[in-house]
């Protein structure tokens, strides 16, 4: 056969298969746009093309979520790439150790990673039946993986939302109900996680189950599909200053590119659209930053929309935005983004390559220690992002103090570890854990800090030197329960700890806490450590069977004694060793919290302690009987005067009969200056400076002054104070806002001094001055109750470790 007639064949065997593959509208008997397609119907479509052209579409299930639905990849290709989709791979990923000779582009896009940006999915299914068919060509060097729903519960959250409230015909008036989602909105996922900036923590189950795909393709090119405000233009690449440091020369000229091949069909349709303003490149854990630092051409796309738009909505300039509209907005830059991919695909390849080799970066290592619960916490995220790290068991390293600021050195005789620059990971590395991140403007779409070391509570160094790992002999035995023993005793200063506790109490165990240091039988123990005696638990039968299981569950070290009579401290019967009180937990939802705060609560307890909470909705909190628990947890939110007096007065008296509120962030405000609270905000002299009017293009500049865009602080620690206990002298705090409040008269366990400037991450000027000498952490005693205040946020997207034990104390050993 000829070539030209091979063509031909090649060419109508293309146009059958293109003629008899159904368009999404086709296959769901309703026209793209006219209706939000729920996620079940997404899978079946998605099925249905992989069913119909095996050669060119692979789906695979990577995972499910919270709530069990599947969360599905579409690898497109041609024929040819598709039969060889796992040696493309393969010789993909010899780039980033410069071996490979690869000559494809890997394109991968993410949708709907919020639920209620709900566009994004509807766009993924013409997107792809367009590669199959009319833009078939693109394939033929490129591989596409398309991701049509990140986050399945939101979406069908919002849609079934939707559903149920649109008016029919849908209604464009923005006032109606259809525009107007409730506090539960689809935007985040199951645990109200806002899983677009969980990338780089892994704190969600769906970030999980996509990294370790993720991680085995690391394509060239990402791109995150969103939607912002329903007045907003189309946004695309370029992005916004900040550029982290690390960001090649190549991966913002390329994103010009692609915003420049945009522009070109915004341009013909009329289309509105603007580049590089508002979303910045510095926060690691985004969709668009997250591959940047491992190599990829990462990028944002923003359609004007979300929740409030609906099928159909008046802007604010009287134009009717549709969701046919948003629609052709996002397959637009889709279809564009594989376009130029495809055409530079050589290009992709040979600076992918280059990004993986010859990491020029101040410091070549990072040396840590501390306790060993800690360090394997750090261990399993590195482990999630394939970044490579060693033991450490001796010896003194010198470089750049995590705890001074300065030049210092660390000292380890055990429990260390180090992490290198030298890995194909590095750049990642070099983001995560540099000490303080270079900020090119102060204008940010979020946080500055993050660095691991500090949100993990080790000490360590940053090294201009490569250090090498040393061979460390781990001995691992289960430990064994004696039963003779008069009490078994353990330490506390990790969330493996409180786990431990958590899974006891659970289990009917009772167990004491030493509110002193003590030393007994020749061994010395602190403040908080744990004592489960056998007189307290002599009526469960099962007592030490069960303890055994609890201790080999956890790999628990514990130190079994035969008598209750100290060397020094307290003996076991003294009024110092309390029992734990079994927390009945209950925390507000609804109405004045926050839905990411409230989630973040949420999820520690069911995925992090293992432990029961009661979800009470503001809507009928009025009608509960508070004496059915114990704690009651105010998630921070805007407050304002939600709670009326005859409330207050009600928590006033709970809490006097031996109840704990832990009143966090925005929620202290409803306490501030009410009386039988002395929690008080403080008061800011104003500067003379802010009588001068000031030019109105510089009021950004000016705003900025009284913000702390997520920066960390090293606070005072009165470790004494059992909400302390298991923590140091100092505490690196990330402080997410400038709101603060005086000393308390007693009972301040963590607070900043004067003139307190931050570690990492920007502050205002004026926002210093504010924050300075004022609680972080405290407590109240209120009759045999207390008040227990959380001016920052120890749960942080769930990625703040070291603050998480605060929380835990708040639980368990407060009382």
């Amino acid at each position: 056969m000829t070539k030209f007639l091979f063509s031909l064949v090649l060419l109508a065997s293309i146009s059958v298969s293109a003629q008899q593959l159904k368009s999404p509208s086709e296959f769901l008997g309703y026209e793209l746009g006219t209706q939000f397609t729920r996620h079940h119907e997404v899978v079946d479509y998605y099925e249905y093309l992989a069913e119909s052209a095996p050669d060119r579409v692979q789906l695979t299930v990577y995972g499910k979520t919270n709530e069990r639905r599947p969360l599905i990849l579409a690898y497109v290709s041609s024929s040819e790439n598709l039969a060889n989709l796992e040696t493309i791979r393969k010789e993909h990923l010899k780039d980033t150790k410069g071996t490979g000779d690869s000559s494809k582009a890997i394109v991968w896009l993410s949708y709907n990673v919020h639920g209620n940006e709900s566009v994004s999915t509807e766009a993924s299914m013409k997107t792809i039946y367009e590669l199959l068919t009319k833009k078939s060509s693109y394939l033929e060097n490129t591989v596409v993986i398309t991701d049509p729903c990140i986050n399945p519960d939101g979406r069908d959250r919002y849609t079934n939302w939707y559903n149920q409230y649109k008016n029919t015909p849908f209604q464009v008036d923005p006032n109606s109900k259809e525009h107007h989602e409730g506090w539960w909105s689809g935007r985040s996922n199951h645990y109200m996680f806002d899983l677009n900036r969980d990338w780089a923590w892994l704190t969600q189950i769906e970030s999980q189950q996509r990294l370790k795909i993720y991680n085995q393709w690391l394509p060239h090119v990402h791109v995150d599909f969103h939607e912002q405000g329903v007045n907003n233009p189309y946004y695309f690449a370029p992005a916004a200053e900040p550029y982290h440091e690390v960001i090649t020369d190549f991966q913002r000229d390329f994103q010009v590119t692609l915003g420049r091949n945009h522009a070109k069909y915004f341009d013909a349709n009329g289309w509105f659209y603007f580049t590089k303003e508002v979303f910045d490149l510095l926060y690691p854990s985004y969709g668009d930053t997250y591959p940047i630092y491992n190599g990829s051409i990462g990028m944002t796309y923003e359609q004007g929309g979300s929740g409030r738009a609906g099928l159909g909505v008046i802007t604010a300039i009287g134009d009717t935005l549709t969701l046919k509209d948003r629609i052709a907005h996002h397959f637009t830059t889709g279809l564009s983004t594989v376009e130029v991919s495809s055409k530079n695909a050589g290009k992709l390849n040979e600076e992918f390559r280059k990004f993986h080799q010859n990491k020029d970066f101040k410091y070549k290592s990072y040396v840590l220690k501390g306790n060993k619960d800690k360090l394997n916490a750090l261990k399993s995220l590195l482990d999630k992002h394939n970044i490579e790290y060693g033991d450490l068991s001796s010896g003194s390293y010198k470089g750049h103090s995590y705890e001074t600021g300065n030049s210092g050195s660390l000292s380890i005789n055990k429990n260390g570890m180090v992490v290198s620059i030298d890995q194909p990971k590095g750049t990642l590395v070099k983001v995560l854990f540099e000490p303080s991140t270079k900020l090119t403007d102060s204008l940010t779409y979020d946080i500055t800090a993050w660095s691991l070391p500090y949100a993990y509570g080790l000490e360590a160094v940053a090294s201009t030197s490569s250090i090498s790992a040393q061979n460390v002999q781990e001995t691992s035995t289960l430990p064994s329960i004696s039963r003779g023993s008069y009490a078994y005793l353990t330490d506390w200063n990790s969330m493996d700890d409180a786990r431990f506790l958590a899974a006891l109490l659970n289990k009917g165990i009772r167990v004491r806490k030493a509110d002193h240091p003590f030393s007994i039988e020749g061994k010395s123990f602190d403040r908080g450590t744990l004592i489960i005696t056998k007189g307290d638990n002599e009526n469960k039968e099962d007592f030490i069977q069960t303890l055994q299981t609890i201790v080999t569950t956890f790999n628990k070290e514990i130190t079994p004694t035969s008598t209750g009579f100290v060397d020094s401290g307290k003996d076991f019967g003294s009024s110092s060793i309390q029992m734990i009180t079994k927390p009945k937990v209950a925390v507000l939802s609804g109405g004045p919290t926050s839905t990411l705060r409230f989630g973040e609560i949420w999820h520690f307890f069911e995925q992090q302690l293992h432990y029961p909470l009661t979800v009470l909705d503001d809507d009928y909190t009025t009608r509960v009987d508070l004496d059915e628990y114990n704690i009651l947890v105010l998630p921070d939110g805007r407050y304002g005067n939600h709670f009326k007096e005859g409330q207050l007065s009600k928590l006033k008296n709970w809490v006097q009969q031996g109840g704990k509120i832990i009143a966090m962030g925005g929620a202290i405000d409803a306490l501030d200056g009410e009386k039988g609270f002395r929690i008080v905000k403080k008061k800011q002299a104003k500067d003379s400076s802010e009588n001068t009017p000031q030019p109105y293009k510089n009021w950004e500049r000016e705003r900025i002054k009284g913000a702390i865009t997520g920066a960390i602080f090293k606070t005072k620690v009165d470790n004494s104070n059992p909400l302390a206990y298991g923590y140091g002298s100092d505490y690196f705090s990330l402080k997410l806002g400038s709101s603060a409040y005086d000393y308390l008269e007693n009972g301040n366990a963590v607070y900043l001094e004067q003139n307190t400037k931050p570690f990492s991450g920007f502050a205002g000027t004026e926002a210093q001055k504010r924050i300075s000498e004022s609680l972080v952490f405290g407590v109240e005693n209120h009759g045999r109750g207390q008040v227990i205040y959380m001016v920052d946020n120890p749960l942080f997207r769930g990625f703040w470790e070291n603050g998480k034990l605060f929380f835990a104390n708040a639980l368990f050993m407060v009382d």
